[in-house]
């Protein structure tokens, strides 16, 4: 199947990974030539660490790498029949992809969109076929989580959602169907955790590596909380814990005042290589 992926940062990147690796012809188009020839060199070096893991043979890994094709503008993938969003947290810059994903890929297409937050219903209504439109949601690092949320917007049909499960699992995922409520599962669960472990360094509970211990030895958490946030980056859970607070109303999800000040003094995480800690 032909797939596109749209966005070649680090979910774009690891998603065009993994359907390459089951066999599927990718196209992963990002409007920044430079951050498309990044992907494509993640990509490379994900494989290859695959490879010495034994997870995967290197015949494997260079035929992966080949099936992907790469692409400035939306209008280069017209004969697409499946294609993911992993752009920016973002609603307005998702709402214009999917009116140009809408207008360019066959009337046959399932759309679908790695937002962590963001409304699939409300995404849906800027195309003209909300009953294929989906959430797709893969967990950073894509080549390595089981889990995939799939969410269903309001109009989202049985046969969409039936055949993205059907396709997750054949990607070698685990997919679990949710319902679209601001957060769906993972992040409306995730993030307050977070939220109030920012809290905790911003009162001197104590310092950021103390509370990460506690939360791997006493809650047997693979990774801190804050640790966990300098991954996923500080921009990003603050978006959703914005849209959060937005859609559900509640003070709960309100973001921590530390984390808004780091966010606009530029500390995000290890992408910026400072955040709680520095990489």
């Amino acid at each position: 199947m032909k797939v596109a992926v749209i966005g070649a940062g680090t979910m774009g990147n690891g998603i065009a990974q993994v359907f390459a690796t089951a066999g599927h012809q990718v196209t992963m188009v990002d409007v920044s030539a430079h951050a498309l020839e990044q992907g494509i060199s993640t990509i490379r070096t994900s494989l290859g660490r695959l490879v010495k893991k034994s997870l995967i043979g290197q015949e494997a890994a260079d035929q992966a790498v080949e099936r992907i094709g790469v692409a400035t503008t939306i209008d280069d993938v017209k004969g697409t029949a499946f294609a993911v969003e992993a752009a920016s947290e973002n609603p307005g810059l998702k709402f214009q992809l999917f009116e140009q994903l809408d207008r360019a890929l066959p009337p046959d297409a399932i759309l679908a969109t790695n937002t962590s937050s963001i409304s699939i219903t409300e995404i849906a209504a800027h195309t003209r076929r909300a009953d294929q439109v989906i959430g797709l949601h893969f967990m950073n690092p894509v080549p390595v989580m089981a889990l995939v949320e799939v969410i269903r917007g309001q109009a989202t049909s049985d046969a969409t959602t039936r055949a993205v499960m059907e396709l997750a699992t054949a990607l070698g995922k685990t997919p679990v169907e949710v319902n679209d409520y601001p957060g769906f599962v993972s992040n409306r669960v995730l993030m307050p955790m977070i939220n109030e472990a920012i809290f905790c360094v911003m009162e001197g509970v104590a310092a950021p590596d103390a509370i990460d211990t506690v939360m791997k030895l006493g809650m047997a958490h693979p990774m801190g909380p804050l640790a966990l946030a300098d991954l996923i980056g500080l921009d990003t859970c603050l978006a959703i814990l914005e849209v959060l607070h937005r859609g559900l109303g509640d003070d709960k999800y309100r973001p921590c005042p530390l984390l808004r000040r780091m966010v606009a003094a530029g500390q995000l995480g290890r992408k910026t290589r400072k955040g709680f800690y520095n990489y």
